[in-house]
């Protein structure tokens, strides 16, 4: 899920009873938007995306130009047919994060930029040089220390910018953290592997759930419908969102657990009852052959009256399990995820005729 930085917050100098409240960041000045939004934000294919590099070259952070974080797709869904999961639950992924930004030559050249410009208060620049320049508690931009750590800043996830959750990462001003620390424990948004799983999530795309019938597109009232799934289609897919410049990386990856099937009307019968097939082995629903006959299919549908002159629209919808690892070797489960597509079923009645 690519990421834009936050708006500079510069002019917003209030005074309240003699004391000066100050917000800053100089996110603003590198404008970085990452074009390919999906349903959660994310951006759809299975390459790998290198508009992120975010690593150190020539004493550059590239990340202050594209964002932090790279996401490799090459073993997502892929083709038209694909979509973004629902997931089974209220979570979203996170909607803001912290991670490395800049460089202590990148960071003097925003903020002797913000410095120069007419937008900032004697105030807020007398305030960001003794915190940045004079010693309070940084000096020189830690220009001295400039291979042994990064500043970070806030990023908002693509997609997520009017979501009041995209607040959450409000502090002042940019911090210094070494390559061989922690982030602080008081910043709850840095990144860190569960959320780069988190971030991989919106990314993955799965294909249309086409299920396949016996009788196909055409079946008759009474006459039980056997329905399955391609699993050459419906294999797992996988994607990892990357730190380049921290060696931090998570793998999200989804597999098929089961298929709803959703007849279209009330005049059916699932199989089973509660028409949630499970993924057997591999397989879910069995293909329908020769000598099947008068066998109840482990999933399909009965229809109980005729479409008419037009037809039901069943509706497939698989539930992907969603876990993760991470080359930290910590990993888990994420909320489910569900994505589904309907299908058009023409049902006739069979007449007989009485002598």
């Amino acid at each position: 899920m690519p990421a834009v930085s936050r708006p500079l917050r510069l002019a917003a100098v209030t005074v309240t009873a003699g004391l000066i409240s100050l917000c800053s960041a100089p996110s603003a000045f590198a404008d970085k938007t990452n074009p390919g939004a999906g349903a959660l934000g994310g951006g759809s294919g299975s390459e790998t995306d290198t508009s992120a590099s975010a690593a150190a070259d020539g004493g550059k952070l590239s990340a202050s130009v594209s964002g932090a974080i790279v996401f490799d797709r090459s073993d997502n869904g892929n083709g038209e047919s694909t979509g973004a999961l629902t997931s089974t639950t209220s979570w979203t992924p996170p909607a803001c994060y912290y991670a490395p930004k800049y460089t202590p030559e990148e960071l003097e050249a925003q903020m002797k930029q913000a410095w120069s410009s007419s937008a900032p208060s004697h105030e807020w620049i007398l305030a960001s040089q003794n915190y940045y320049v004079n010693g309070d508690p940084y000096k020189d931009f830690n220009k001295d220390k400039a291979d042994e750590g990064y500043w970070w800043d806030s990023y908002v996830t693509e997609g997520r910018e009017a979501d009041p959750a995209a607040q959450d990462c409000d502090r002042e001003q940019s911090f210094w953290v070494g390559k061989r620390d922690a982030p602080p424990a008081d910043v709850p948004q840095a990144i860190t592997p569960e959320m780069l799983a988190q971030l991989a999530y919106a990314e993955i795309r799965v294909p249309s759930t086409k299920v396949e019938l016996a009788p196909e597109g055409t079946t008759k009232v009474n006459l039980p419908t056997w329905a399955w799934l391609d699993t050459t289609k419906f294999k797992p897919v996988s994607v990892t969102a990357s730190v380049p410049i921290l060696g931090l990386s998570a793998t999200t990856t989804a597999e098929p657990l089961s298929v709803k099937i959703a007849p279209g009307t009330d005049d059916a019968v699932t199989y089973p009852a509660s028409g949630e097939c499970e993924n057997l082995d591999g397989h879910i629903g069995q293909p329908y052959s020769q000598g099947k006959a008068d066998q109840t299919p482990p999933c399909g549908v009965k229809y109980l009256r005729s479409s008419g002159d037009s037809s039901y629209k069943l509706q497939a919808t698989i539930t992907w399990k969603i876990s993760w690892t991470s080359t930290t070797g910590q990993g888990g489960d994420l909320p489910n995820g569900t994505f589904g597509a309907g299908q058009d079923v023409v049902v006739q009645e069979i007449q007989a005729v009485n002598r």
